[in-house]
């Protein structure tokens, strides 16, 4: 079955980082802490296939972790005990995510490819494993559905789902997964209610 892979990422903020562009001199690199990736099918009745949320060990400029702050638990649930139990090396958790996708191409709301593979990979100083021809901006997909510009601008991927008015299980807001599944939910209503053509997947 011809697949598609939604994913999301965390990646690393204090308070104020984002209106800052986090250029200010406590502001960490934003390399990615976590990622989630959803396996959309893309015939029949366009079935989740399975999921995936990995967690990455951030690292700095000079080789060494990252801190989780307070305020990026608080936003996004992920802790210093979560990084410590489950946390991958940057290499080893795009190499996973990589496996998953069995050559799929990357979607996600927006272009969190810059984070979890441009910046991070130049920040720790690797090789990335997934070229850039294999990502994708989701945005494209529910433009083409007829979504109207000034709503996806005010639109979170969390709350995608929601807006198109899909049921789903409940989903927390800044976890890479339920993230990601708040995108693949909305697509996969797209795609069964015939506003989304499958082929669009290769053509974009």
């Amino acid at each position: 079955m011809k697949t598609a892979i939604v994913f999301d990422c965390e990646f690393l903020c204090v308070q104020g980082s984002q209106s800052r562009f986090w250029c200010a001199a406590h502001d960490p690199d934003p390399v990615i802490a976590q990622i989630g990736a959803v396996k959309l099918g893309l015939e029949g009745d366009f079935p989740l296939l399975g999921i995936n949320r990995v967690y990455v060990q951030p690292i700095d400029r000079f080789g060494n972790r990252y801190p989780i702050d307070p305020f990026f638990t608080k936003l996004t649930g992920i802790t210093e005990e979560n990084i410590e139990a489950e946390g991958l090396p940057l290499q080893e958790a795009l190499a996973r995510v990589d496996r998953f996708s069995e050559g799929a191409r990357f979607w996600s709301w927006g272009k969190d490819e810059l984070n979890m593979v441009a910046i991070s990979c130049y920040v720790a100083g690797v090789q990335p494993c997934i070229p850039a021809h294999r990502f994708d901006n989701a945005v494209k997909l529910v433009i083409a559905a007829g979504m109207p510009i000034e709503d996806i601008g005010k639109t979170p991927s969390s709350k995608l789902a929601d807006y198109y008015g899909v049921e789903h299980p409940p989903l927390q807001g800044h976890d890479a997964l339920d993230d990601a599944l708040s995108i693949a939910y909305a697509l996969q209503h797209l795609l069964k209610t015939g506003k989304l053509q499958p082929e669009i997947f290769d053509r974009t």
